[in-house]
Formats: structure tokens, C-alpha cells, sequence
């Protein structure tokens, strides 16, 4: 088992696959992706070392991430290697989801458990500012497309100042009748974003008060769950999520890692650098990396240092997918 050295336990890898994205969020990559290309990133058997790897070690969960990792033309056989691999019970990926409608039910035959989708806001003007593209219907069946496949769904929304009060109610009343999980996560400041930080930045704290004050009820955590905190309500289908790095101990909890699509391993999102793990993938010698994973948790640090305003090396978050 991966296992760090205040105790915490890693069910959970989160594997980059690319850094491209055709969008253009303000908080990530507003003026587009200018990146290497995807021939420069993790090969299949490259992927297969990595999974193996993991898997052997205790990992049950894997999230594939970009970038969008749509983009790459072998997704679907990404999600049906990782599907595939003993010891791997869940795959999930996250997807801007442009392209759902149309391959969620292929993604689903390749082995995808859970889909989390993008969605910042469900007012069609607000969500072209924030993305850079004029596709929230699109988006939106792509969500109906998904729960039709049997998949589980969750929508992650970035909680902006700017957007958050007509918003918030919009999306509940969303949640009435359509069974996902709302995740509201606060802007993280990153190494490229410190003015939009500084201008967006909202505590999930009073919302959170606000819907235990409305009888939203806590959803006890599964142990390969992510960073939310969850909350259901008996009269809505769906749930919601907030997601606050900045709040107290919330680093006591983290049971994930993650691999950029460049082959490094990073302890933290906001680590001051990454890990060159990629010679190992490369000779596809298992068990090496396997020695040589659990040898690097010793330098996992307890917290992110977020709150005192360190962004480590992540300059935007299509380089690891947040």
C-alpha cells in the first residue's frame, strides 16, 4: 500500500494523459493552449507500466484527466487499460464534455464509470465568457447522455464571484429533478491567475452554512472519494459538493496522487516540482517502479501550503487537470 508518512493512504491517482484543451477558461487557459503536442506525452505502454504499478500498491481508483482528455485519439483505449487492470475498480474521468453527446455510450463499452463535466454556469452568456465557447446545450445533453449509459455523473462548477449568487440558485434548481452531484470548488491561485485570483476568489465556507441551515445533510465519505464534502437534501435528485483547499485540515484527508502527461509525479497539485518518473515507464519495469513510488511518499509533504499563498509549480491547472 502507498502510504506516506503521517498515515495517509493513496486509493486514488489522478493520470493526465494530455495538456491540450479547445477551450479558453478564464481561470485556466484564457488565451488557449500553446503547449507541446500530444506525441510528446505518455504512450499506451507507457500508461499500462504506470497503471500496473499503481494498481499493485493498493491504488483502486483512477481519474483520467488533460488538459481534455478527449482530445487524444486513444482515450477509449486508455479508459480500457486502466479498466482492465486487476486491482482497478473504478474509472472516472473529467471532460469539459464537448464531445459527450456524441461518445459518452463508447466510453461507457469501454469500461468509464463516472464522468465529471465542467460547467461553470448554466446561463448560456455567462458560460461562453467564462469558457471561450458558445456550447452549454451541447454540454448539457452530453450530461443527459451520460446518465442515460448507466454512468455516474458530477459536474464540477469553479465558484466565481462574479457568477455566484444567480447561479447558485439556477443550478438548484437544476438539481430538483437531474440526479448528479454539483461539486462547487473555490478558485485555486495558480502561478499564471494571481489578478483573477485576487478578484474572483470565494469561500465556500457561508455556502456551506447556508445549506446546512436549509437541511442539506452531510453524505459520509467512501475511502476512495474525492476531496468534496457532500451534501444531500430528501427533495432534490441531486446532491451537492463543495470543495475548499483552503479551509482547515484539508490536506488531513488526501488519498490521491497524480501524474502529469509529461511522466511526473506530483506528490501535491501544488508541488514545487514534479518527479521524473518517466525512464521507469519506459523500460516497463513494474516492480522497480513499484520500489521506487513507495520510496518517494516519504517526501510527501502534510499540507499544500496554499493558504500561505505558495502555487508551487502549477502555472494553470490544464497541466495536471486540477
Amino acid at each position: 500500500m502507498l502510504q506516506d508518512n503521517f498515515g495517509r493512504r493513496f486509493h486514488y491517482l489522478r493520470l493526465s494523459i494530455t495538456e491540450a484543451c479547445n477551450f479558453k477558461c478564464q481561470y485556466c487557459l484564457p488565451d488557449g493552449y500553446h503547449g507541446p503536442s500530444d506525441d510528446t506525452f505518455l504512450t499506451l505502454p507507457e500508461i499500462d507500466t504506470l497503471v500496473q504499478a499503481f494498481a499493485g500498491l493498493g491504488t483502486s481508483k483512477i481519474r483520467i484527466t488533460g488538459g481534455e482528455p478527449s482530445l487524444r485519439r486513444d482515450f477509449t483505449d486508455v479508459i480500457a487499460l486502466c479498466k482492465n487492470t486487476d486491482g482497478i475498480n473504478k474509472v472516472a474521468t473529467t471532460t469539459h464534455g464537448g464531445r459527450l453527446a456524441r461518445d459518452a455510450q463508447k466510453w461507457r463499452d469501454a469500461g468509464l464509470d463516472q464522468v465529471n463535466v465542467s460547467i461553470d454556469s448554466l446561463d448560456p452568456r455567462q458560460f461562453a465568457d467564462i469558457t471561450g465557447q458558445n456550447k452549454l446545450t451541447q454540454v448539457l445533453d452530453g450530461v443527459s447522455a451520460a446518465i442515460d449509459s448507466g454512468m455516474t455523473v458530477k459536474v464540477n462548477s469553479v465558484y466565481l464571484k462574479h457568477f455566484a449568487g444567480k447561479q447558485l440558485q439556477q443550478f438548484k434548481d437544476w438539481l430538483k429533478d437531474t440526479p448528479i452531484t454539483l461539486r462547487f470548488i473555490e478558485l485555486m491561485e495558480t502561478g499564471d491567475h494571481p489578478e483573477f485570483f485576487a478578484q474572483q476568489h470565494l469561500s465556500g465556507g457561508p455556502l456551506k452554512q447556508q445549506l446546512l441551515n436549509e437541511g442539506w445533510m452531510p453524505v459520509l465519505r467512501s475511502k476512495d472519494a474525492g476531496p468534496a464534502q457532500e451534501f444531500h437534501h430528501p427533495d432534490y435528485a441531486g446532491r451537492i459538493g463543495l470543495i475548499m483547499p483552503y479551509s482547515k485540515d484539508f490536506c488531513a484527508s488526501c488519498n490521491r496522487l497524480r501524474v502529469a502527461a509529461n511522466g511526473k509525479l506530483h506528490l501535491c497539485l501544488f508541488s514545487e516540482h514534479g518527479i521524473d518518473i518517466r525512464p521507469y515507464l519506459q523500460q516497463g519495469d513494474v516492480q522497480a517502479l513499484m520500489a521506487h513510488l513507495q520510496q518517494l511518499l516519504t517526501q510527501k509533504h502534510a499540507t499544500h501550503y496554499l493558504q500561505d499563498g505558495n502555487t508551487g509549480a502549477t502555472s494553470h491547472l490544464a497541466m495536471l487537470g486540477g
